[in-house]
């Protein structure tokens, strides 16, 4: 019987999408596109579809801790990556569950709001986040708008959410792709004050789940060692091409395409 080494697990608190674009699955296929494995705990199931979400509902504190101290006490984790929490109990809920991980760097993605616009929490959730999980967080990856949500600037740019978010969190990624501009500007705020702009070609069209799949792949590097500027610039040459290679198998917006094309 062949035996290998185990690949880095990245344990992933995320919402159930039916669809298979975003959430746990949009995790899953990431992570191991990165040569990781993904340990993943339920935390909220959806009704959406590739055009958007209807209605969520977010599972019991109990059921979420049971299946962390599972994976826990069972494999190492390397990193942790948080999708969907849904609400100001399930973000506390992921509190508890990074203490009980102890040193693993906290990869948050601030899920608020799916690309067709309905709603991924309830309205406390942005002001929580910021209060209580940033603060936990070795990078938080907000698009544009869930970053103006946290810092609760309605038409700040990126500097200025970042202003007012870097004082809660240690380091900040915020991504472009929700403007007019013929180029995506992402930033990533570092904790010792420097930042890195990193720009990608506009691709046409929306995609379902491409914030998903940019935090699970950045979690994954993480989770293999790699430094975060590097880790960052991977994930998101890593996300651009599976928006290039998308899909569209439904009548809304593209599906990454998170392994390669045979």
């Amino acid at each position: 019987m062949n035996r290998h080494n185990s690949r880095p697990i990245v344990l992933c608190l995320s919402g159930h999408d039916p669809i298979g674009g975003a959430g746990l699955q949009a995790d899953i296929e990431a992570i191991a596109a990165q040569q990781c494995h993904a340990a993943p705990a339920v935390t909220a199931l959806t009704i959406q579809d590739t055009a958007n979400v209807s209605d969520f509902r977010v599972l019991d504190h109990d059921w979420i801790i049971a299946q962390a101290r599972a994976i826990l006490n069972d494999v190492p984790v390397a990193a942790i990556k948080l999708g969907m929490l849904g609400s100001g109990s399930m973000v506390r809920t992921a509190c508890e569950v990074i203490h009980m991980a102890s040193s693993a760097p906290v990869v948050c993605d601030p899920v608020l709001r799916a690309e067709g616009g309905g709603a991924l929490g309830e309205d406390d959730v942005g002001y929580i986040l910021r209060e209580e999980l940033l603060p936990l967080a070795f990078i938080a990856t907000p698009n544009l708008p869930e970053a103006r949500i946290m810092a609760e600037l309605p038409d700040g740019t990126a500097d200025q959410c970042a202003a007012v978010l870097l004082k809660y969190c240690k380091n900040l990624l915020i991504t472009g792709g929700h403007g007019p501009e013929s180029q995506l500007h992402n930033r990533l705020y570092m904790q010792d004050g420097s930042f890195h702009d990193i720009v990608q070609q506009r691709l046409p069209g929306k995609y379902h789940g491409s914030g998903c799949t940019l935090a699970s792949a950045l979690a994954g590097r993480l989770a293999l060692g790699e430094a975060l500027p590097g880790a960052v610039q991977s994930a998101l040459d890593y996300t651009w091409r599976t928006l290039r290679d998308a899909e569209a198998p439904g009548k809304g917006q593209y599906i990454p395409r998170r392994f390669p094309i045979a």
